[in-house]
């Protein structure tokens, strides 16, 4: 068992790489497989599917963003923040970006092999970022709050920038808003008498 699960992950590498490198385009398991030196059958034995292998290189890829995040020095937020941005647009995680949203709407369709891919995609994100806020002084209800307008203002500007491909609007949106999020409030300042 344990092999198996060596296996698997070192395919789920491969393919990561090859799709961050030669995107999507009219990829099919036959191909890739070939692409990654493997067969299409042990594709299929190890995610069971088209759609189950993609959901699979969806997480890697998200896992690989949140280990960013957690790298990131809490030392200076605005800093961290655009500098996690900067990771994200990354010209070569556009064709993972473009793969998340479609798969995310063939998920959230209930398209069959896509739906497990809703498990832990808006909550694995939520502690990371509210921890981030709580660091900044907000009360745990409020952090959470503001780690889930973090995450949905984050992939709405990931979704226009993979719609429009305009990188200086989309950063300069998300400029805004860390500035936003990162100035001092009255409900996380220290109060004075």
């Amino acid at each position: 068992m344990a092999g198996q699960g060596v296996a698997r992950r070192r395919l789920l590498a491969a393919v990561v790489e090859h799709l961050a490198e030669h995107g999507l385009g009219d990829v099919t398991l036959r191909r890739l497989a070939e692409a990654v030196g493997t067969s299409h059958r042990m594709l299929l034995y190890h995610f069971g599917s088209m759609e189950g292998l993609l959901v699979e290189v969806v997480r890697a890829v998200e896992a690989r963003q949140r280990e960013v995040l957690a790298s990131l020095p809490a030392d200076d937020p605005a800093e961290a923040a655009r500098a996690f941005w900067r990771t994200l647009t990354d010209p070569s995680l556009r064709a993972h970006e473009r793969l998340f949203f479609e798969l995310y709407a063939q998920a959230a369709q209930g398209r069959p092999g896509t739906t497990h891919l809703l498990d832990g995609i808006v909550t694995d994100w939520l502690e990371p970022v509210a921890a981030l806020q709580r660091a900044q002084g907000h009360p745990p209800d409020v952090a959470e709050a503001r780690a889930r307008l973090g995450l949905a203002v984050a992939r709405g500007l990931l979704l226009d920038l993979v719609a429009t491909d305009d990188l200086p609007a989309v950063t300069a949106a998300m400029d805004h808003f860390i500035t936003l999020m990162t100035t001092p409030t009255r409900e996380s300042s220290p109060q004075t008498s």
